[in-house]
């Protein structure tokens, strides 16, 4: 438990600095079920869709239990369940909840290893809700996927929603049209991140797209380019960024489309010299961090290497030593002679993971003021302990079902995607 010890002291560390943060979701995220609201931490000043999923107040003696009984509870629900259950937790959730995963990764590991347990009957993913989506869209229609906390959303993938989409991608068919070039490419393939709604991955396998994650991005607008002559890429628009940036591909052919505007606010000259056309979004744990925070770095520890994920903005990704996914920053730190010195960009339970594992090395967070992740803080183990044992009832709770209509071409998109390999560095 050093690691969530060590965060929530970081975490108060900030509050009595006046930072925005506050420790209270990590404590107990229940007092927050019934408020609008991502709750605090780095989204809490992001707007929440109207109609987004909200999660009911559990019962009491859930909410009373100790951190001891509700281990006991885990583990006999778990026990009880057998083959029956798969566990699935993200990198960024708490400590608490991921030493019961059967499968730790990132979204790409995770999307996968749903895959890998077709007798499994219930699959609860400790993440956040696009991840469940995904989850039952790969699974087989037997299963049971369940969250949970109905409340772990995203802020990033709530930045863009199917009508904006649409209505993006209408005006993009009046400028470019929608026949072909002479080598057979469409005039815009859409892209979207992992980090999205089903509904946005089935408007993808509508049109000819993707879904890509951090891993393997590069690939998918390899993918992509070798089918259109550009892309139009969301949620995130640093990953589209920084990664098309890595291609070669220039600034001015990477317009910004701000949704609710004529042609996303940009000139149709603009437009027509797009190569990569960025939605806007951000994740807004990865935009705290600050070329200022790397120059710290650097005069605080000589000989520090920084690395960062590529959901970071590009002023950020240009300063770091290395960016990567967050299955490549756990792999570098893994792979480093002992000795090692990395401030790492990302969010805090995978640092504060990565440190505790790693004695050998000196890790720390870029961000000197912690600032968690509002909904993966969602996910705690008095949460974990009420589905579970729920389950074991032979009740589902919490269960995350995507409609026929939407994950079939869904699933098309995210076969794509699973058939494009990342670069294993």
């Amino acid at each position: 438990m050093a690691s969530v010890n060590n965060t929530l002291r970081l975490i108060r560390i900030g509050e009595q600095q006046g930072s925005s943060c506050s420790s209270a979701l990590a404590d107990d995220p229940w007092q927050y079920d019934a408020v609008t609201g991502y709750g605090p931490g780095a989204s809490q000043r992001d707007a929440l869709p109207e109609g987004s999923p909200a999660q009911g107040v559990i019962p009491r003696e859930y909410r009373n239990a100790s951190a001891a009984e509700l281990d006991l509870r885990i583990r006999a629900a778990k026990h009880a369940l057998g083959d029956r259950l798969v566990i699935l937790g993200h990198f960024y959730q708490r400590d608490e909840v991921v030493k019961y995963a059967d499968f730790v990764g990132d979204s790409f590991q995770l999307a996968n290893a749903a895959k890998t347990r077709p007798d499994a009957e219930y699959i609860v993913f400790c993440g956040v809700h696009f991840m469940a989506e995904t989850a039952d869209m790969l699974s087989k229609p037997e299963q049971s996927v369940v969250l949970p906390n109905l409340a772990a959303g995203c802020s990033m993938a709530d930045m863009a929603d199917l009508d904006s989409v649409q209505d993006c991608w209408e005006e993009l068919m009046d400028l470019y049209g929608n026949e072909p070039d002479a080598d057979g490419r469409a005039p815009v393939i859409p892209v979207t991140y992992m980090n999205s709604s089903a509904a946005l991955k089935a408007f993808c396998g509508r049109n000819g797209g993707i879904v890509c994650t951090s891993s393997n991005a590069a690939q998918v607008l390899e993918w992509a380019f070798a089918r259109g002559q550009r892309v139009l890429f969301f949620p995130d628009q640093h990953l589209g960024r920084n990664t098309a940036k890595a291609m070669g591909i220039p600034l001015e052919q990477m317009p910004v489309w701000q949704p609710e505007q004529k042609l996303g606010g940009n000139t149709e000259a603009a437009m027509r010299d797009a190569k990569v056309i960025l939605w806007h979004g951000y994740c807004s744990v990865h935009k705290r961090f600050t070329v200022e925070q790397i120059r710290h770095a650097r005069l605080r520890h000589p000989g520090v290497r920084v690395l960062v994920h590529p959901e970071c903005p590009m002023e950020v990704v240009d300063a770091a030593d290395e960016y990567g996914s967050t299955d490549y920053i756990k792999r570098r730190i893994e792979g480093a002679e002992p000795g090692g010195v990395f401030a790492i960009g990302t969010e805090i339970n995978l640092v504060q993971r990565l440190a505790d594992q790693h004695p050998e090395h000196t890790i720390v967070c870029l961000d000197s003021i912690i600032c968690p992740c509002s909904t993966m803080y969602r996910i705690h183990p008095s949460y974990l302990a009420w589905v579970l044992e729920s389950l074991d009832r032979g009740e589902i709770v919490n269960q995350i079902s995507v409609a026929d209509d939407v994950a079939e071409p869904a699933r098309v998109a995210l076969e794509r995607m699973l058939s494009v390999k990342p670069k294993v560095a």
